[in-house]
């Protein structure tokens, strides 16, 4: 079992990752502990100074160096309730909400303290953006573990920000102090990127979102089960993309049925951006609603059908957890008559778990990587007179 608890330059933090029951993972890492130590040297002690944490987990890094008052900003949505819990445990009842890249902070900021992403495009993002908000002298001190960083990232650190120091690697975290460069984010060539759907259209996202150049082969082998079964809906039928990420199953969905009350919820806020400006762009007249969160939104309602590719890893954890969570969701927000179409690696064994929370699973494609289910809560036809 590992501990909770995490020792910072001048506090000692209780840190839990919100709805985990699996107590060996921990909700900070040795990049949280050098990041603060580097913060704790850097960040100016006088008054007026702005301190900007992206991209914190579970609230390690906002927490802290709660002294400093920072501005937090995440892509992620699950950093929100992660501080509601985690204040709370830490006598912090009155953390203020991360921002999101739906209203990102405006800055200037004298400081940004940064955990470095996995995607290569994202870092560039973030980097360039951090050019956009710091002060002429500002530092950022940008941190991960070095398993999970991006290849090319010293390429990337070396062409958009001027290097400082570089720290020694720590229990193999790494650590890396820049001041601000030249480049920002206006004329970026790769802010959006994307990829031609049948029929015309274009989907594209922002640099966090999953899959945003190609067609994932999962979501291809879904889609004609979304064209098929969305075509039977009434009009009205309230259908949720859940985990939409570009939002190409819900388009999908109002490509065959365009008077649908459509809902597309993601725990990426870019992925929310992104699927905005794609249906705005595909299918403007659409019914369409727009959720930034962690699973099902709880104040919708129930739907007809929950389409859905869930990920299966969570910063370096990878497994089945989040898909559980999120099977879980849907059945609580299914209509008795409604259907879950999800897609999912042949691997993870996802018909096992469906049944959990389905009594009705029924399998509707399969290649040798992916497989297409159906999951009901009835039989399909029961409840009818």
């Amino acid at each position: 079992m590992t501990s909770d608890t995490l020792k910072t330059p001048e506090d000692t933090l209780t840190l839990k990752r919100p709805g985990n029951t699996d107590r060996t993972l921990r909700a900070w890492d040795a990049a949280d502990e050098l990041l603060l130590e580097q913060a704790f040297i850097r960040v100016p002690e006088s008054a007026g100074k702005k301190v900007l944490v992206v991209d914190d987990q579970f609230g390690a890094l906002t927490l802290g160096l709660r002294r400093f008052d920072p501005v937090s900003l995440a892509d992620s949505a699950t950093l929100s309730e992660a501080l509601i819990q985690n204040g709370r445990a830490n006598g912090a009842d009155n953390v203020a909400a991360p921002k999101s890249w739906l209203a990102p902070p405006q800055g200037p900021f004298d400081v940004i303290v940064m955990r470095i992403p996995r995607q290569l495009d994202y870092l560039c993002w973030l980097l360039r953006w951090s050019n956009d908000v710091l002060v002429p002298d500002g530092v950022l001190i940008a941190g991960g573990m070095i398993k999970h960083l991006p290849d090319r990232s010293v390429e990337v650190f070396n062409d958009l920000v001027r290097t400082k120091q570089v720290c020694p690697a720590r229990k193999k975290a790494r650590v890396v102090v820049c001041q601000r460069g030249d480049h920002g984010l206006e004329g970026w060539q790769g802010q959006w990127k994307g990829y031609p759907l049948d029929g015309g259209h274009s989907v594209n996202a922002l640099p966090a979102v999953f899959a945003r150049e190609r067609l994932d082969i999962g979501t291809r082998l879904l889609l004609p089960e979304v064209r098929r079964v969305a075509a039977t809906l009434a009009s009205g039928a309230r259908v949720l993309d859940l985990a939409c990420g570009n939002g190409v199953l819900g388009l999908e969905a109002l490509g065959a049925q365009p008077a649908l009350n459509m809902v597309f919820s993601d725990v990426s806020s870019q992925a929310i951006v992104s699927a905005k400006r794609n249906v705005e762009t595909t299918a403007s007249a659409a019914d369409a609603h727009f959720c930034h969160g962690d699973g099902v939104p709880e104040d919708t309602g129930k739907f007809d059908l929950i389409l859905l590719n869930p990920p299966f890893h969570e910063g370096g954890v990878v497994g089945d957890h989040i898909a559980l969570r999120l099977f879980r969701q849907a059945a609580r927000h299914l209509e008795n008559s409604g259907q879950l179409l999800m897609v999912g690696n042949r691997h993870l064994g996802y018909h096992r778990s469906l049944k959990r929370y389905f009594p009705v699973v029924t399998q509707l494609q399969a290649d040798p990587k992916f497989v297409v289910f159906s999951a009901r809560l009835q039989p399909l036809g029961a409840g009818r007179s």
